[in-house]
Protein backbone atom coordinates (compact mmCIF):
# COMPACT_ATOMS: atom_id res chain seq x y z
CA UNK A 1 0.00 0.00 0.00
CA UNK A 2 1.34 3.49 -0.90
CA UNK A 3 2.18 5.24 2.14
CA UNK A 4 -0.44 8.05 2.52
CA UNK A 5 0.67 11.72 2.47
CA UNK A 6 0.38 14.00 5.55
CA UNK A 7 -1.19 16.92 5.20
CA UNK A 8 1.48 18.96 6.16
CA UNK A 9 3.22 16.98 3.08
CA UNK A 10 0.56 17.42 0.60
CA UNK A 11 0.67 21.03 1.53
CA UNK A 12 4.67 21.04 0.63
CA UNK A 13 3.76 19.70 -2.31
CA UNK A 14 0.95 21.54 -3.91
CA UNK A 15 2.05 24.56 -2.99
CA UNK A 16 -1.10 25.63 -0.76
CA UNK A 17 -1.18 26.13 2.89
CA UNK A 18 -2.51 23.63 5.50
CA UNK A 19 -5.14 26.06 6.56
CA UNK A 20 -6.52 26.34 2.55
CA UNK A 21 -6.47 22.50 2.53
CA UNK A 22 -8.28 22.58 5.63
CA UNK A 23 -11.55 24.60 4.17
CA UNK A 24 -11.26 23.14 1.09
CA UNK A 25 -12.18 19.77 3.63
CA UNK A 26 -14.77 21.28 4.96
CA UNK A 27 -15.93 22.73 2.37
CA UNK A 28 -16.57 19.36 0.29
CA UNK A 29 -14.17 20.50 -2.41
CA UNK A 30 -10.98 18.05 -1.86
CA UNK A 31 -11.50 15.66 1.28
CA UNK A 32 -8.48 13.62 2.24
CA UNK A 33 -8.09 9.65 1.18
CA UNK A 34 -8.49 9.08 4.62
CA UNK A 35 -8.93 10.34 7.92
CA UNK A 36 -7.18 8.65 11.11
CA UNK A 37 -10.39 7.98 13.45
CA UNK A 38 -7.51 8.03 16.51
CA UNK A 39 -5.74 10.61 15.94
CA UNK A 40 -7.99 12.70 12.98
CA UNK A 41 -4.97 13.24 11.03
CA UNK A 42 -5.61 13.64 7.29
CA UNK A 43 -3.77 11.91 4.79
CA UNK A 44 -4.04 12.29 0.85
CA UNK A 45 -2.27 10.77 -1.94
CA UNK A 46 -0.22 11.73 -4.93
CA UNK A 47 -2.88 11.78 -7.15
CA UNK A 48 -4.76 14.10 -5.35
CA UNK A 49 -2.20 16.86 -6.01
CA UNK A 50 -3.30 17.98 -9.54
CA UNK A 51 -7.07 18.51 -8.07
CA UNK A 52 -5.73 20.39 -5.15
CA UNK A 53 -4.00 22.56 -7.71
CA UNK A 54 -7.01 23.01 -9.98
CA UNK A 55 -9.08 23.77 -7.36
CA UNK A 56 -6.74 26.05 -6.23
CA UNK A 57 -6.36 28.21 -9.55
CA UNK A 58 -10.36 28.11 -9.74
CA UNK A 59 -10.96 29.88 -6.37
CA UNK A 60 -7.98 32.54 -7.36
CA UNK A 61 -10.55 33.39 -10.46
CA UNK A 62 -13.71 33.33 -7.93
CA UNK A 63 -14.62 30.45 -9.39
CA UNK A 64 -17.81 29.82 -6.69
CA UNK A 65 -17.76 26.96 -4.47
CA UNK A 66 -21.11 25.54 -6.60
CA UNK A 67 -19.45 26.33 -9.71
CA UNK A 68 -15.83 24.53 -8.56
CA UNK A 69 -17.79 21.13 -7.45
CA UNK A 70 -19.72 21.48 -10.91
CA UNK A 71 -16.13 21.44 -12.55
CA UNK A 72 -15.19 18.92 -11.26
CA UNK A 73 -17.78 16.48 -11.21
CA UNK A 74 -18.37 17.17 -14.81
CA UNK A 75 -16.34 14.34 -16.39
CA UNK A 76 -16.35 15.99 -19.91
CA UNK A 77 -13.16 17.51 -20.68
CA UNK A 78 -14.80 19.94 -23.14
CA UNK A 79 -18.20 20.93 -20.95
CA UNK A 80 -15.21 21.52 -18.03
CA UNK A 81 -13.66 23.84 -20.45
CA UNK A 82 -16.89 25.64 -21.17
CA UNK A 83 -17.40 25.81 -17.85
CA UNK A 84 -14.71 27.44 -17.05
CA UNK A 85 -14.73 29.61 -20.02
CA UNK A 86 -18.38 31.24 -19.29
CA UNK A 87 -16.84 32.50 -15.88
CA UNK A 88 -13.75 33.55 -17.94
CA UNK A 89 -16.46 35.75 -20.21
CA UNK A 90 -17.75 36.94 -16.52
CA UNK A 91 -14.57 37.96 -15.33
CA UNK A 92 -13.73 39.72 -18.46
CA UNK A 93 -16.69 41.59 -18.35
CA UNK A 94 -16.52 42.49 -14.95
CA UNK A 95 -12.62 43.86 -16.03
CA UNK A 96 -14.15 46.03 -18.56
CA UNK A 97 -16.37 47.54 -15.95
CA UNK A 98 -13.70 48.26 -13.80
CA UNK A 99 -11.61 49.71 -16.53
CA UNK A 100 -14.04 52.15 -17.13
CA UNK A 101 -15.03 52.98 -14.44
CA UNK A 102 -10.81 54.19 -13.46
CA UNK A 103 -10.74 55.96 -16.43
CA UNK A 104 -13.81 58.02 -16.11
CA UNK A 105 -12.56 58.87 -12.26
CA UNK A 106 -9.09 59.72 -13.76
CA UNK A 107 -10.93 62.02 -15.80
CA UNK A 108 -13.14 63.66 -12.90
CA UNK A 109 -10.31 63.79 -10.63
CA UNK A 110 -7.62 65.36 -13.02
CA UNK A 111 -8.03 69.51 -13.26
CA UNK A 112 -10.62 69.83 -16.57
CA UNK A 113 -10.02 72.14 -19.55
CA UNK A 114 -13.00 74.27 -21.08
CA UNK A 115 -14.10 71.43 -23.81
CA UNK A 116 -13.78 72.53 -27.53
CA UNK A 117 -18.01 72.63 -28.46
CA UNK A 118 -19.07 74.08 -31.52
CA UNK A 119 -22.90 74.92 -32.74
CA UNK A 120 -23.17 72.90 -35.97
CA UNK A 121 -26.55 73.08 -37.83
CA UNK A 122 -26.77 69.73 -40.01
CA UNK A 123 -29.31 69.58 -43.24
CA UNK A 124 -31.80 66.65 -43.68
CA UNK A 125 -30.64 63.45 -44.93
CA UNK A 126 -31.37 60.35 -45.75
CA UNK A 127 -29.15 57.67 -44.51
CA UNK A 128 -29.63 53.62 -44.46
CA UNK A 129 -30.27 52.79 -41.11
CA UNK A 130 -31.69 49.83 -37.97
CA UNK A 131 -33.68 51.20 -35.23
CA UNK A 132 -35.11 48.97 -32.20
CA UNK A 133 -35.61 49.67 -28.83
CA UNK A 134 -33.00 48.35 -26.65
CA UNK A 135 -31.77 47.39 -23.05
CA UNK A 136 -29.33 49.52 -21.95
CA UNK A 137 -27.10 46.24 -20.54
CA UNK A 138 -28.09 45.00 -24.23
CA UNK A 139 -26.97 47.80 -26.47
CA UNK A 140 -23.34 46.81 -27.15
CA UNK A 141 -24.10 43.69 -28.18
CA UNK A 142 -27.10 44.55 -30.40
CA UNK A 143 -24.79 47.46 -31.77
CA UNK A 144 -22.33 44.70 -33.09
CA UNK A 145 -24.73 43.12 -34.92
CA UNK A 146 -26.46 45.99 -36.18
CA UNK A 147 -23.56 47.24 -38.00
CA UNK A 148 -22.81 43.91 -38.79
CA UNK A 149 -25.91 43.97 -41.13
CA UNK A 150 -25.53 47.48 -41.66
CA UNK A 151 -21.90 46.84 -43.44
CA UNK A 152 -23.29 44.10 -45.65
CA UNK A 153 -26.21 46.04 -46.93
CA UNK A 154 -24.53 48.87 -47.61
CA UNK A 155 -21.11 47.05 -49.27
CA UNK A 156 -20.49 48.88 -53.20
CA UNK A 157 -22.82 51.80 -52.21
CA UNK A 158 -20.81 54.70 -52.28
CA UNK A 159 -19.83 56.54 -48.31
CA UNK A 160 -21.02 59.88 -47.73
CA UNK A 161 -19.68 60.16 -44.76
CA UNK A 162 -18.94 58.71 -40.96
CA UNK A 163 -20.83 56.20 -39.41
CA UNK A 164 -23.09 57.51 -36.23
CA UNK A 165 -26.04 56.30 -33.81
CA UNK A 166 -28.41 58.34 -32.25
CA UNK A 167 -29.43 57.17 -28.54
CA UNK A 168 -32.40 58.48 -27.18
CA UNK A 169 -32.53 59.46 -23.68
CA UNK A 170 -34.66 56.95 -21.98
CA UNK A 171 -31.79 54.32 -22.57
CA UNK A 172 -30.08 56.17 -20.06
CA UNK A 173 -32.73 57.54 -18.00
CA UNK A 174 -35.45 54.17 -18.32
CA UNK A 175 -32.53 51.53 -18.81
CA UNK A 176 -34.17 50.65 -22.42
CA UNK A 177 -34.62 53.28 -24.91
CA UNK A 178 -34.75 53.61 -29.13
CA UNK A 179 -31.42 53.51 -30.75
CA UNK A 180 -30.30 54.06 -34.21
CA UNK A 181 -27.91 52.74 -35.94
CA UNK A 182 -26.42 53.94 -39.80
CA UNK A 183 -24.19 54.74 -42.45
CA UNK A 184 -24.31 57.51 -44.96
CA UNK A 185 -24.70 56.18 -48.06
CA UNK A 186 -26.04 56.66 -52.05
CA UNK A 187 -29.10 54.79 -52.61
CA UNK A 188 -29.90 53.53 -49.35
CA UNK A 189 -31.05 50.21 -49.67
CA UNK A 190 -34.30 48.19 -47.93
CA UNK A 191 -32.52 44.73 -46.89
CA UNK A 192 -33.44 42.57 -43.80
CA UNK A 193 -34.25 45.06 -41.14
CA UNK A 194 -32.20 47.83 -42.89
CA UNK A 195 -33.78 50.80 -44.23
CA UNK A 196 -33.96 53.80 -45.50
CA UNK A 197 -34.46 56.86 -42.62
CA UNK A 198 -34.40 60.61 -42.92
CA UNK A 199 -32.41 62.24 -40.54
CA UNK A 200 -34.43 65.91 -39.85
CA UNK A 201 -32.30 69.01 -40.08
CA UNK A 202 -30.96 69.88 -36.50
CA UNK A 203 -29.29 72.35 -34.46
CA UNK A 204 -26.11 70.64 -32.68
CA UNK A 205 -23.78 71.90 -29.99
CA UNK A 206 -20.76 69.15 -30.83
CA UNK A 207 -17.30 67.67 -29.10
CA UNK A 208 -14.83 65.13 -29.95
CA UNK A 209 -14.22 62.68 -27.76
CA UNK A 210 -10.66 61.35 -28.13
CA UNK A 211 -9.60 57.78 -27.42
CA UNK A 212 -11.72 54.57 -26.43
CA UNK A 213 -15.17 55.12 -24.45
CA UNK A 214 -14.22 53.94 -21.21
CA UNK A 215 -14.75 57.51 -19.89
CA UNK A 216 -17.12 58.92 -22.71
CA UNK A 217 -19.30 59.86 -19.89
CA UNK A 218 -17.00 62.60 -18.60
CA UNK A 219 -16.93 63.97 -21.84
CA UNK A 220 -21.30 64.02 -22.30
CA UNK A 221 -20.74 65.62 -19.02
CA UNK A 222 -18.48 68.20 -20.38
CA UNK A 223 -20.79 68.75 -23.19
CA UNK A 224 -23.90 69.14 -21.05
CA UNK A 225 -22.41 71.57 -18.68
CA UNK A 226 -20.96 73.59 -21.88
CA UNK A 227 -24.79 73.40 -22.95
CA UNK A 228 -26.63 74.56 -19.70
CA UNK A 229 -23.83 77.86 -19.39
CA UNK A 230 -24.50 78.80 -23.02
CA UNK A 231 -28.12 79.17 -21.86
CA UNK A 232 -29.11 76.09 -24.33
CA UNK A 233 -31.45 73.28 -23.98
CA UNK A 234 -30.90 69.36 -25.21
CA UNK A 235 -33.76 69.00 -27.98
CA UNK A 236 -33.47 65.06 -28.86
CA UNK A 237 -31.54 62.18 -28.93
CA UNK A 238 -27.54 61.88 -28.50
CA UNK A 239 -25.96 61.73 -31.57
CA UNK A 240 -22.74 60.18 -32.22
CA UNK A 241 -20.51 60.17 -35.33
CA UNK A 242 -18.10 57.54 -35.84
CA UNK A 243 -14.96 59.51 -37.00
CA UNK A 244 -11.80 57.29 -36.60
CA UNK A 245 -12.56 53.48 -34.68
CA UNK A 246 -10.98 50.19 -34.48
CA UNK A 247 -11.30 49.04 -37.64
CA UNK A 248 -9.55 52.20 -38.71
CA UNK A 249 -6.29 51.88 -36.51
CA UNK A 250 -5.77 49.50 -33.51
CA UNK A 251 -4.17 52.34 -31.97
CA UNK A 252 -6.78 53.77 -28.86
CA UNK A 253 -5.31 57.05 -28.60
CA UNK A 254 -6.41 57.34 -32.15
CA UNK A 255 -9.73 56.99 -31.78
CA UNK A 256 -12.00 59.88 -32.43
CA UNK A 257 -15.75 60.30 -31.56
CA UNK A 258 -17.91 63.27 -32.32
CA UNK A 259 -20.51 63.09 -29.61
CA UNK A 260 -23.59 65.94 -30.30
CA UNK A 261 -26.74 66.87 -28.98
CA UNK A 262 -29.61 68.65 -30.17
CA UNK A 263 -30.09 72.09 -28.90
CA UNK A 264 -32.05 75.07 -29.32
CA UNK A 265 -31.79 78.74 -27.54
CA UNK A 266 -33.23 79.35 -23.84
CA UNK A 267 -35.60 82.44 -24.03
CA UNK A 268 -34.10 85.28 -22.19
Amino acid sequence: MTRGLTIGEFAELTHLSVRTLRRYHESGLLEPDRVDPVSGYRYYTSAQIPPAQVIHRLRELDVPLAEVRQILATPDAGERAELVSAHLRRLEAELDRTRSAVASLRQLLAPSPAPEVVLRSEPARTVAAISGVVAHDEVLVWYANATAELDAAVAGHERLGPAGGHYANELFSDGRGPVLVYRPVADPPERGRVRPVELPAVELAVVVHHGPHDDIDVTYGRLGAWVVEHALALDGPVQETYLVTPSDTPDPAAWRTELAWPVFHLAP
